[in-house]
């Protein structure tokens, strides 16, 4: 898990600076476990984030995760409704 600042918001993502001299794209999927319409609406530049490193590719680029960070919140139950007895229809 690391910490830094929000450097850069992209249409499709923000760039984070996790290490002295590396950033990592943390993208507009792996914000939030709901559906992310607009990045200004979670992040704002200079923002400091905790983040999870997903990956390194072959080039040394870095994917970025908060969601991997965050507990999912359970779908609710569906309860079906009480089927009504012989006695209360009558």
């Amino acid at each position: 898990v690391y910490e830094g600042p929000v450097i850069k918001l992209l249409d499709f993502g923000a760039i984070v600076n996790v290490l002295p001299g590396r950033d990592g794209l943390l993208h507009i999927s792996q914000i939030a476990h709901e559906r992310v319409n607009a990045i200004g609406d979670h992040l704002k530049e200079g923002q400091i984030v905790k983040v999870k490193i997903l990956e390194a590719d072959e080039k040394g680029r870095l994917r970025l995760s908060m969601k991997a960070l965050l507990e999912e919140v359970p779908a609710a139950p569906v309860v079906a409704a009480p089927e009504a007895s012989d006695e209360q229809a009558s």
